[in-house]
């Protein structure tokens, strides 16, 4: 990874595409960590943590926003450390406590998320202790509607979960269901460009540093979006099946369709924008451009990730 002037104590662990980024503070009175990542990849985690730490407990776990991604082994990390507090954004919180894998949207995307509890909310607008520095809590809808954004004023450092990545930012879950998001999309870009980081760490991918051609890339990316709904609900439907394919890594062609032609959220995807087409038509295409993509193949009668 390039070095960047990142605050000290600060350690970040690029994931990939499964999980997301891990980033963990060791340098203060109490050691956090940033988003836990994909149940699958927990005990990962839990190793790259523990190197280190060495002999420490993980005090503190937050989350970014709750998708599987970035919260997947909370269960596991409150398991290890029993002491261990964990703060969540607000808007889920309820689903949580009662735990509700339906409106927490794993069950309806296919996707494995064990049980966690949380102690205390993020609010945006306040700021929160990361180590050794204040970082400010921002509210950045778009990809999740309660997702928030961390950004340190001293070092110029924002962690930026899925609201912007280096070549884009999160598909924009609300627009596909229904509901009107990608102006909050734009908002949330206006926020990162007001607070005008020095160095970005995203959800997913490399820390990178932050100029006005990134920011015009997502720009470019969400007007690409904004004109063609179909376009970006094509995109989230093969994001959908790449992830799923992160996970099982290799499975029969007919068990994956099975798992695709069933799974609620690629259903509604379906049913709202290609209803002329049937979904099992539909999927077949979407599987046929990640081969030709090159980001699956076909070995014999499976399916296998690349």
């Amino acid at each position: 990874m390039l070095q960047f002037d990142l605050p000290a104590g600060v350690h970040v662990f690029e994931r990939g595409w499964l999980s997301a980024n891990n980033i963990l503070f060791v340098n203060g009175d109490e050691t956090l960590l940033v988003d836990s990542g994909y149940c699958t990849h927990s005990a990962q985690t839990l190793l790259l943590i523990e190197q280190a730490l060495i002999a420490r407990p993980l005090d503190v776990l937050v989350n970014t926003h709750l998708h599987s991604d970035h919260c997947g082994g909370n269960a596991m990390l409150q398991a290890r450390y029993p002491a261990i507090r964990t703060l969540i954004p607000p808007g889920y919180a309820s689903h949580v406590t009662n735990w509700n894998p339906i409106a927490l949207t794993y069950l309806p995307t296919g996707q494995l998320c064990p049980q966690f509890g949380f102690n205390k909310m993020l609010e945006p607008g306040t700021s929160i202790r990361f180590g050794l520095d204040f970082w400010e809590i921002h509210a950045a809808p778009g990809h999740d509607p309660h997702s928030v954004v961390f950004f340190e004023p001293q070092s110029r450092v924002l962690i930026s979960a899925d609201a912007m990545w280096e070549k884009g930012f999160g598909v924009v879950f609300p627009e596909l269901e229904g509901e009107k998001a990608f102006d909050e999309v734009s908002a949330t870009l206006d926020l990162i460009e007001r607070l005008k980081p020095l160095v970005v760490i995203p959800g997913h991918g490399r820390v990178f540093s932050y100029t006005s051609t990134i920011m015009n890339h997502s720009r470019e990316k969400l007007n690409a979006f904004v004109q063609s709904p179909p376009r970006h609900a094509s995109h989230a439907a093969k994001v959908l099946l790449k992830f799923k394919l992160l996970e099982v890594q290799r499975q029969t062609h007919a068990q994956f369709m099975k798992w695709a032609i069933e799974t609620p959220y690629l259903v509604s995807i379906h049913a709202r924008f290609f209803g002329d087409m049937t979904t099992l038509t539909w999927i077949t295409r979407l599987c046929d451009e990640l081969i030709k993509a090159g980001v699956a193949k076909m070995d014999g009668t499976f399916i296998t990730n690349v």
